[in-house]
């Protein structure tokens, strides 16, 4: 266990245990990504993803193929496709008739197995980062119990050309338990799942979220469904590609600014998006003179560091989402890294993506400091910590870190909410 407790204004307590050892710090490693994103990008550094006619348009017809270049946008989701499928539509186009070609060339990203990490290739938080990154590539399965308790009914999300989904699920009696293991469910044709078993009334309404396709599946049953539902016509393939040189740029869709999304990776504590997020670094740092790499963005990201007499000799960068057993910071490290933040200009964007305890993100259940503690927690198997700031009853303004590397670190969430209260009230 690594511990730091340091306040921002001088006075108060102070606590150091193990400050300088490298521990694996989970999910904490989204603020090393996002603080050094937030410098070296911006808060409003926003993501293009831009779509090209490769042929002439005659009479709203392409003739031709239409490309999107993704530039990596970790926030990607079904309005923001939908809204360029409108722009795209609105230059005149009502009929493509080549194939959709998706460029993905921003990236190099080694293909990976889902079910590497942990055995669950099929859970959102194992996605790995695409440069066309389409709503997590995740389905969202919702099953909700009529009123008469006989049935459930499910609805998915986004929808999907091709997909059948059963309108219906058995109904079951008794407790919730593992409702996923009772509903006996088969994704291996993932455009037609089949839940053999049933669902507990006792459940409740509740929502699975499933990553069962590949990119190209998904990109391609989603452009379709938005497509063909704005009247568009479409016989093509979706294949991959580069945009031609002479393809002309018809239609752009400017992502949210960095300062939003990173709410979205602290305070949910997203592994893809982190992902994205230092691909991007790794892009941004090659001037866009060859593609982002997790390599890269590690390096620009050390640079960065060093540069801010923020050095941090024992930091390891895998992909800088915490989703790793490589990735190493010590608490000190952190605990320098908060305070830089917390005193630097930009601090109204970093504190606002840390979760809140007791209100919202992955802090929303805690009772602990509630209202008074922006913390950022992490979470794997043999990994508990949490890093932040507590402001306490005093007035003084407190950095956190602590981290847990132990196989009991699942019983270890009593005790950092004990050391949040304590900083709380006797800081």
């Amino acid at each position: 266990m690594a511990v730091v407790v340091q306040s921002l204004s001088g006075g108060g307590i102070t606590l150091a245990l193990n400050d300088k050892a490298p521990m694996n710090p989970a999910s904490t490693m989204k603020l090393v990504t996002t603080y050094a994103a937030l410098n070296l990008l911006g808060p409003a550094y926003t993501w293009s993803t831009e779509a090209f006619a490769d042929g002439p348009i005659e009479g709203g017809v392409l003739q031709g193929d239409l490309a999107l270049r993704g530039a990596g946008d970790p926030k990607l989701v079904m309005e923001e496709l939908w809204l360029l499928v409108q722009k795209i539509r609105s230059f005149g186009v009502r009929e493509i008739r080549g194939d959709l070609v998706l460029d993905r060339s921003a990236f190099d990203v080694t293909a990976e197995d889902p079910g590497a990490f942990d055995g669950e290739m099929m859970r959102p938080y194992n996605a790995a980062p695409d440069t066309l990154l389409l709503n997590y590539k995740a389905l969202r399965f919702n099953f909700i119990p009529d009123s008469d308790g006989k049935k459930v009914h499910v609805a998915v999300l986004p929808p999907l050309s091709g997909m059948i989904v059963p309108a219906q699920v058995r109904a079951a009696d008794g407790p919730c338990g593992d409702w996923h293991v009772q509903l006996q469910a088969d994704f291996s044709d993932p455009f037609a799942p089949v839940f053999r078993g049933a669902y507990p009334i006792a459940c409740g309404e509740r929502d699975w979220h499933v990553s069962a396709l590949t990119s190209n599946q998904f990109f391609g049953a989603a452009f379709r469904a938005l497509w063909e539902g704005s009247g568009g016509q479409w016989s093509g393939q979706v294949r991959e590609g580069i945009v031609p040189a002479l393809a002309r740029r018809i239609a752009v869709h400017e992502s949210a600014p960095l300062a939003d999304v990173m709410r979205d990776i602290n305070k949910f504590s997203n592994n893809v998006m982190a992902r994205q997020v230092l691909l991007t670094i790794g892009y941004e740092a090659a001037h866009h003179d060859a593609p982002g790499t997790a390599e890269r963005g590690a390096q620009a990201v050390h640079q960065w560091l060093a540069a801010n007499q923020l050095e941090m000799p024992e930091l390891a960068i895998e992909n800088g989402s915490g989703r790793s057993r490589v990735e190493k910071v010590a608490a000190a490290s952190l605990a320098r890294l908060l305070a830089h933040a917390y005193n630097g200009p930009l601090m109204p964007e970093f504190l606002a993506s840390l979760p809140l305890a007791g209100v919202d993100g992955t802090m929303k259940s805690r009772n602990a400091a509630v209202g008074n503690a922006h913390v950022k927690t992490g979470l794997l198997s043999n990994v508990r910590a949490i890093a932040g700031y507590v402001f306490a009853q005093s007035g003084r303004r407190y950095v956190v870190v602590s981290i847990i590397n132990h196989p009991n670190s699942a019983a270890a969430q009593p005790a950092h909410d004990a050391l949040l209260e304590w900083i709380y009230r006797n800081g």
